[in-house]
Parts: structure tokens; C-alpha cells; sequence
């Protein structure tokens, strides 16, 4: 039931930086034509790969008093919103390229919907099992 749970909470978390994914997104695009402005990104994925590698090699415990050892919690991982500084794409100093950021809309509303179908069949399949199990 713990692997479930932590499911679970990858799904959550995935669908939560995907949403802010988009805003930031949809932010950079409204801002194509702002002189100076630097685009926005949200670094996720890194961020629970690293603590997925971590809590495999992290101690378990087996009883609640003990303390943990290693390995972060998948609940404390966050999106962060990073500003991307590096380049300029136009003599303005805006480095918004319009293609990029719409491919990048249009990846991130993919992996929006498939992560909300993993979710409803995770959520089905549970309802399944509780049904079943009241017979």
C-alpha cells in the first residue's frame, strides 16, 4: 500500500508542476514583446528524479519513533520557478522565442492530460478494489 501512495503523490505533485508549467509558460508568451524580459522555466523533474534515487538508498524504519535516515520525502519536492538569464534572443534584450515557448505549451498540455488519465485509472482501479471488497 505505500508504493501505492507514494504513486500517488508523484501523480499529484506532476500534475501540480504542470500546472505551474503552463502559467509560466503562458506568462513568457505574454511577455514576447517586453524589452528585457527574461523567460521563466520550472525545473521538476530533475528535482523528483534526485529524491526517487535518494529514497531508494535511504534507511527504512520500522517503527514510528524511529528516526529516518536519508532520502527526501516526495511530499517536500516542489516545482521551482528559475528565471533564464543566459541569453537574448533579440537586441532588445527579451529572450522569448515565441516557436519554443508554444512547442513547450503544447508538450506541457500533453503530459497534462496523460498524467490526468494515470491518475482517473489509478483512482478507478481503487474504487474497484473497494467495491469488490464489500461483496
Amino acid at each position: 500500500m505505500r508504493n501505492e501512495h507514494q504513486v500517488m503523490t508523484v501523480l499529484q505533485k506532476a500534475l501540480d508542476a504542470s500546472w505551474i508549467r503552463h502559467r509560466v509558460i503562458s506568462n513568457n508568451i505574454a511577455n514576447v514583446d517586453t524589452p528585457n524580459y527574461k523567460a521563466y522555466k520550472v525545473e521538476f523533474e530533475e528535482l523528483l528524479r534526485d529524491a526517487v534515487r535518494a529514497k531508494g538508498l535511504a534507511a527504512r524504519t520500522t517503527n514510528s519513533k524511529h528516526l529516518s535516515a536519508g532520502g527526501d520525502s516526495l511530499e517536500r519536492i516542489n516545482p521551482r520557478i528559475i528565471r533564464d538569464r543566459s541569453t537574448s534572443t533579440r537586441m532588445d534584450g527579451n529572450n522569448v522565442d515565441i516557436d519554443v515557448q508554444t512547442a513547450k505549451l503544447a508538450n506541457n498540455a500533453i503530459m497534462y492530460q496523460a498524467l490526468v488519465d494515470q491518475l482517473s485509472a489509478k483512482l478507478s482501479r481503487l474504487k474497484t478494489v473497494i467495491n469488490e471488497g464489500r461483496r
